[in-house]
């Protein structure tokens, strides 16, 4: 069993980013099957982004729970489920989505700035990702986030796609805080990892990535947890991961078959 020391929850919840090491190695070949599988098979979901320069493209994937075996049985039988609960302090975690990133070797793509909340379908004060390598990750190819961001705006800053265009069509966000002219001026968290090791961050959390100029690949699995007060959010266009079929009310109970329930105590 993995025990949250007291500390990494109040880090959780001051800095909206904490690393939890070897929190998942036990599921490292499990997670490394299924990111196989979405290569080999990707999804309708599937977006891979090859950056202008002629470098490796960057793959990502999303919502694969439900077809490939090894990210079902993590989802219901890692303790991904009982330590999200424990660091959004909510009695119960409710899965939400997977999302498979590769950033293969020499890459120059750069993950943006950005919160993930207003880019999702829900809304709420109790999320957590866990973003978990496959391999190892050097520090200066790690994902970065910037402390206490979580808590800077209630309503978000602008969702933007990779090539800089608006998510949405009309929107009344504020523009994202210029992080890479200001660095010293922020709290930014970013570590080195090793397989199985995860860094949890909450959906309001500004994070980034750099490109990977190493010779490995770096492959993620990111899985999103929501709590008690999660609510179905109506955006201003389509949501990324979409769920055209679900046709909720805006702050409707989060409560549908493409959400478990994962963990309640």
């Amino acid at each position: 069993m993995y025990t949250l020391t007291r500390e990494q929850v109040t880090q959780f919840q001051d800095k909206g980013v904490v690393f939890l090491p070897g929190v998942f190695a036990d599921w490292v070949a499990p997670l490394r099957e299924a990111v196989q599988m979405a290569l080999d098979s990707p999804s309708p979901l599937e977006r891979s982004y090859q950056p202008q320069d002629g470098s490796a493209p960057f793959f990502q994937d999303y919502c694969n729970w439900q077809r490939f075996a090894p990210l079902h049985d993590f989802v219901f039988q890692s303790e991904a489920g009982r330590v999200a609960a424990q660091l959004m302090r909510s009695h119960s975690a409710r899965f939400f989505h997977d999302h498979i990133l590769v950033k293969r070797p020499g890459t120059s793509l750069v993950t943006p700035w950005h919160q993930d909340l207003p880019y999702y379908c829900v809304q709420g004060q109790q999320s957590v990702s866990f973003w978990t390598p496959l391999d190892a990750v050097a520090r200066e190819v790690s994902l970065e986030c910037v402390g206490g961001s979580h808590r800077w705006s209630e309503a978000g800053f602008r969702p933007k796609r990779f090539d800089g265009s608006n998510l949405y069509s009309q929107d009344d966000y504020s523009e994202m805080p210029d992080i890479d002219a200001h660095r010293d001026e922020f709290e930014i968290f970013g570590y080195t990892l090793q397989p199985g090791d995860a860094i949890a961050f909450d959906f309001r959390t500004i994070h980034g990535a750099p490109g990977n100029q190493s010779s490995t690949a770096r492959r993620v699995v990111s899985t999103r947890w929501v709590g008690d007060d999660a609510r179905w959010a109506v955006r201003q266009g389509a949501t990324s991961p979409p769920y055209p079929h679900l046709d909720l009310p805006d702050g409707a109970p989060f409560d549908a078959p493409d959400f478990p329930l994962v963990y309640t105590h």
